[in-house]
């Protein structure tokens, strides 16, 4: 579908090329598992049981705990279930590859930023158990919300700058998939993509900040509640 835009656009469509797309569709399926926008109530199925108590007790802070966990099933899903479909693309796609050598590095910590920030987002999510036991609404919102804004229906340069550039900057969407595809594609020149990483980075700053807090007051409610 995405290619017939091009085609109709006259073959580049919002500045993408036809293998950028290419790549951008077939690499975002591959960091779709990675990223793990979606599946996770490991979280607030404790908290519903009150298995969460447990995690209070244990040496290590739960939002360390959880997010180095996260860490390790992302490191695993880049060997199970980013590489097939990255190959499956090479196969019968023409695909963008990177010419200049900062790109994958790039990427790389990109990616990496990226499943913190999902990491910490989806910590949020579920931590509204504390709060409401039942956390069905939000996880529906986040699903609904975190696919369309973070690039992964389609590429979120598609929109007008007055929706993007606020969406970019003052939400942390953009940097789970978007960024990191379009930093592998090399849709912008060198400083641009640095800047999105950074961007990244102040987000993963944030969101884990905002996880502690989060998880601190949810602690003391459970004490108020003689938990």
């Amino acid at each position: 579908m995405l290619l017939a835009v091009a085609g109709g656009a006259g073959g580049i469509v919002a500045g993408y090329t036809p293998a950028q797309l290419a790549t951008f569709v077939w690499v975002g399926q591959g960091l779709l598992a990675v990223v793990l926008l979606w599946g996770w109530i490991d979280l607030a199925e404790r908290i519903r049981t009150g298995e969460v108590a447990s995690d209070l007790l244990r040496p290590v802070h739960p939002v360390v705990s959880y997010l180095a966990a996260d860490l390790g099933r992302a490191g695993y899903a880049l060997l199970t279930r980013f590489v097939p479909p990255v190959l499956t693309g090479l196969l019968f796609f023409d695909f963008k590859l990177p010419d200049r050598w900062p790109t994958m590095p790039l990427f790389v910590l990109s990616v990496g930023l990226a499943v913190v920030i999902c990491f910490g987002c989806r910590y949020l999510v579920n931590a509204t158990g504390y709060w409401l036991q039942d956390v069905r609404g939000p996880m529906i919102l986040w699903t609904l919300g975190s696919g369309v804004l973070a690039g992964l229906y389609f590429p979120l340069r598609f929109l007008p700058d007055w929706i993007l550039v606020p969406l970019w900057v003052a939400t942390p969407f953009p940097s789970l998939l978007q960024t990191p595809l379009d930093v592998v594609i090399e849709r912008d020149d060198w400083p641009v993509q640095s800047g999105m990483v950074a961007v990244q980075l102040a987000w993963a700053g944030l969101i884990l900040l905002g996880c502690r807090t989060v998880q601190r007051r949810a602690e003391r409610r459970l004490v108020v509640q003689g938990g």
